[in-house]
């Protein structure tokens, strides 16, 4: 089982920066992607940025330019950072990660959430 914790969150006037960060445990074998995705009230979640093991990036066109998705494979732990916030940023936003992890049978694929982490954007 491979469980996934974010912190970072919180409130910020609109223009400020926050750096989230999600670190993954458990019985890891490897990571493939990780991934951020965002869910305002009354919306869908939506994917806002992407890594891989190798460090290819994906961006959603509402954030390119202001956020930034990082990875530290050691740590197996990803970050986003995000510049410029605007109101329209406020939503929980979602850690998820997908590999393989050590089971009783040898290992399996996963797919795991974190608890998601609260972005305020309000002056």
């Amino acid at each position: 089982q491979v469980q996934l914790v974010e912190s970072g969150g919180g409130l910020v006037q609109p223009g400020g920066s926050l750096r989230l960060s999600c670190a993954a445990s458990g019985s890891i074998f490897r990571i493939y992607a990780m991934g951020w995705y965002r869910q305002a009230p009354g919306k869908q979640r939506e994917l806002v940025a992407r890594i891989t093991s190798g460090g290819s990036t994906g961006i959603a066109d509402s954030v390119k330019g202001r956020f930034t998705i990082s990875r530290d494979n050691a740590k197996n732990t990803t970050y986003l950072q995000m510049n410029s916030l605007k109101p329209e940023d406020t939503a929980v936003y979602y850690c998820n990660a997908g590999g393989i992890a050590y089971s009783d049978y040898g290992s399996a694929a996963f797919g795991s959430w974190g608890q998601g982490t609260q972005v305020t954007v309000s002056s």
